[in-house]
């Protein structure tokens, strides 16, 4: 009679557990921190979302896989140290949704659609920050989040408490006071003042996003894969003569990038 095979997740643990050990294990995985495999978390992530973007569900599957074992690899670090296990982090996550579902786990009566829940939900999470001593607004926004994300996570948070233009208008407005800003710079010569004020044109257009309902780090991915698409579409069409892009001039290329935007547009 066989042995049972372990269960899939509990066989990712013991490989981990394989991986880091001290002397048998694999040297590169035994040497890893909390902060150098930080970076790779945040690839795995992006990686899911592309695997999302594109449709490949296979390909999804292999980066859950990829992202599923950082997880484990940060939960095995910290058992070593004695802080908490994978079984902490799964309970700690059942426990936090449930908190935060009062409407499904709990007494509280269900909210009649999603933007009263989500309400809800932040109203949850704004008495957990309480109860964790974080009391500004803002003390629990991610630094490591991507700057644009974390920008429309900013002001949406300051929105809560009031911090907010009215309206669109509003925000049109301050873009254009950016751009002026921007332009007194580009004309003086201050590279650090053109950065600065760069930085606050990307965080006004990050407010916008949010105002409209746009998430604006999924709208800029939309733009960057639609940029790559239409530019390929240049080099396939100089293809045809035997050239490339660097054969070509502006005038030349601006045209096919409109024929390629036709092309979309059926």
């Amino acid at each position: 009679m066989t042995d049972t095979p372990p269960a899939p997740l509990d066989r990712l643990r013991a490989v981990m557990v394989r991986l880091r050990d001290p002397v048998t294990g694999c040297p590169w995985d035994v040497e890893q921190t909390f902060s150098t495999i930080a970076p790779y978390t945040l690839e795995e992530a992006y990686e899911v979302a592309d695997a999302i973007e594109r449709g490949d569900f296979e390909e999804l599957k292999s980066e859950l896989g990829d992202l599923l074992f950082q997880v484990v690899f940060h939960a095995r670090m910290a058992e070593e140290q004695g802080l908490f296990d994978f079984d902490a982090v799964a309970g700690a996550i059942a426990d936090k949704l449930e908190r935060r579902h009062p409407h499904v786990f709990g007494d509280e009566a269900a909210k009649t659609d999603a933007v009263s829940q989500k309400a809800r939900w932040e109203d949850i999470k704004a008495a957990e920050r309480k109860a964790k001593a974080q009391h500004g607004v803002l003390d629990d926004v991610p630094v490591g989040l991507p700057a644009l994300a974390r920008a429309a996570k900013l002001t949406k948070r300051a929105a809560r408490v009031g911090f907010d233009w009215p309206s669109t208008d509003e925000v049109f407005a301050k873009l254009d006071e950016e751009v002026a800003e921007l332009k007194v710079e580009i004309a003086a010569g201050s590279s650090e003042r053109m950065k600065d004020e760069v930085g606050d044109l990307l965080f006004v257009v990050a407010n916008l996003a949010r105002k409209l309902g746009v998430e604006p780090e999924d709208a800029l991915r939309g733009s960057n894969a639609k940029f790559v698409r239409r530019f390929a579409f240049i080099e396939a069409e100089l293809a045809k003569d035997g050239r490339t892009p660097d054969q070509s001039d502006l005038a030349e290329m601006d045209a096919l990038w409109t024929a390629a935007k036709g092309a979309e547009r059926g």
